[in-house]
């Protein structure tokens, strides 16, 4: 008999999200399923941990025939408690994360739960992808890009090494015969422009409300960016190492001295 992959799935939108269910049908058709997932909306946790409160984890029966596990920690808290406690023992072959509301281009990664999920899969030498719808509706049509992601996984599968790749993958908006393909890109350079507004609650306290705009900062078209302004999805292969290589010769003076 040929064993079926272990497949870890995970998202940062909570358990009872759109995408997660439709990136969950599409999993189930390569091997086993076991979802470990927030309780509720964890967006732009990043790659917090839990280390103050205990963690929750609750088997709960939402999806037919998945084990599934929600959790009251973050996404990647999610993804340490699937390792070691729920999938103890076992090799996990893939984690996906997703379908996440909204982009996780360019500099979102950093700051994204959906792909700090994937990133501590990756982490732990797990191969991990994670993808992002570019539609912040609740009434999101996941569907749309389920052909695509097919794909993405059966390409990740059949070359799976347990080296801990990992992917970044956005979906444009678009309905499936729109979407023109698939485009293998580098993340491009970008920045959000932050303002905070300023309130007074009902108590006369002050508070502040975090608003902004996103400013790509790349006109190259190998980009991600590029990518999804034309119509394709971006599959952009990404890393934890956030050294600047071409920074170490420079400062390797400071090695020298001596105090």
């Amino acid at each position: 008999m040929i064993k079926k992959p272990l497949i870890l799935v995970t998202n940062d939108d909570g358990i009872t999200a759109g995408g997660i269910k439709t990136l969950i049908e599409v999993a189930r058709e390569f091997g086993e399923v076991v979802v470990v997932a927030p309780d509720s909306p964890q967006s732009a946790k990043g790659h917090a941990i839990t280390i103050y409160d205990p963690l929750r984890l609750k088997k709960v029966d939402i999806f037919e025939g998945i084990d599934a596990y929600e959790c009251t920690g973050t996404p990647a808290d999610c993804v340490k408690l699937a390792k070691h406690h729920v999938l103890r023992g076992r090799k996990v072959d893939l984690c996906v994360s997703g379908i996440n509301h909204g982009s996780n281009a360019s500099i979102n990664i950093v700051y994204s739960g959906t792909m700090s999920a994937a990133m501590e899969a990756s982490l732990e030498g797990i191969d991990a992808i994670g993808f992002s719808l570019l539609d912040y509706s609740a009434s999101a049509d996941f569907s749309q890009g389920a052909p695509f992601i097919r794909e993405i996984i059966a390409k990740q599968l059949a070359g799976t090494k347990g080296t801990g790749t990992l992917l970044n993958v956005n979906i444009p908006k678009l309905p499936t015969a729109d979407i023109k393909g698939i485009k293998v890109c580098r993340q491009a350079k970008g920045q959000w422009t932050e303002n905070y507004m300023k309130g007074t609650d009902p108590s006369g306290r002050e508070y502040f409300w975090l608003s902004g705009e996103f400013i790509n900062e790349d006109d190259g078209k190998d980009t991600d960016l590029w990518a999804l302004d034309h119509a394709y999805i971006s599959v952009v292969p990404s890393t934890y190492d956030l050294t600047k290589y071409d920074e170490l010769e420079w400062f390797k003076s400071l090695e020298t001295i001596h105090l």
